[in-house]
């Protein structure tokens, strides 16, 4: 019984076998920018839109310099919540945490779920104002008649203009479906709502 001849092998063959591994290791180092752009897009690993937050910061602070800051309230219309701040403004240190509060009441005898929506006013001042508290982060339910202090705890970075003397902070409350069509539409979240820290302040 006669053996099948053997088929020759072509150079090219040879070649294409030898390119497989380069490839494959093209393709994995590939995939460290890639990873690098899914974080930056989803958040991962601490790292949104190239910001990697630091649970710790230290800040520098300034005693001579003092910035004004303004506080406002508004809601929707049709939404039956009385809403406004304690105090109406405030002198505040760059570098240094201050909270403040803002009262809820809700004046129908329904149970009502709301989001506030917060801005920064000049536009330049919100990537140095960092909210470490704020009842923005998170949808509030409020029972009929029943008046809540929702706080606010905030620093002013030393990095600020010192242009800027007076920053103003405002909310816009929202019935929780139409707060969501507000977010989507300005895409005002990942600016404006800062993630839970713990600062830590030199005098």
């Amino acid at each position: 019984m006669s053996q099948a001849p053997r088929q020759k092998v072509s150079r090219s063959f040879w070649i294409k076998l030898g390119l497989v591994p380069i490839g494959m290791f093209a393709f994995a180092f590939a995939l460290v920018p890639l990873y690098s752009v899914l974080c930056d897009v989803t958040g991962l690993n601490g790292k949104t839109n190239g910001v990697s937050f630091d649970p710790v910061t230290e800040y520098e602070v300034d005693q001579n310099r003092k910035v004004k800051v303004d506080f406002l309230a508004a809601t929707a219309a049709g939404f039956p919540v009385k809403f406004y701040p304690k105090i109406k403004n405030m002198e505040v240190i760059p570098g240094k945490m201050y909270t403040i509060k803002y009262i809820a009441e809700n004046r129908s005898d329904t149970v009502i779920t709301g989001q506030a929506v917060p801005s920064i006013a000049p536009g330049v001042a919100a990537q140095f104002f960092k909210k470490i508290e704020c009842f923005c982060f998170t949808k509030q339910t409020f029972q009929p008649k029943d008046p809540m202090e929702m706080p606010v705890s905030f620093i002013v970075e030393p990095a600020l203009d010192k242009s800027i003397a007076n920053i103003t902070l405002s909310y816009n409350f929202f019935r929780i479906k139409d707060a969501e069509k507000v977010k989507s539409s300005e895409h005002t979240a990942a600016k404006s709502v800062q993630p839970k820290s713990i600062t830590v302040t030199k005098g």
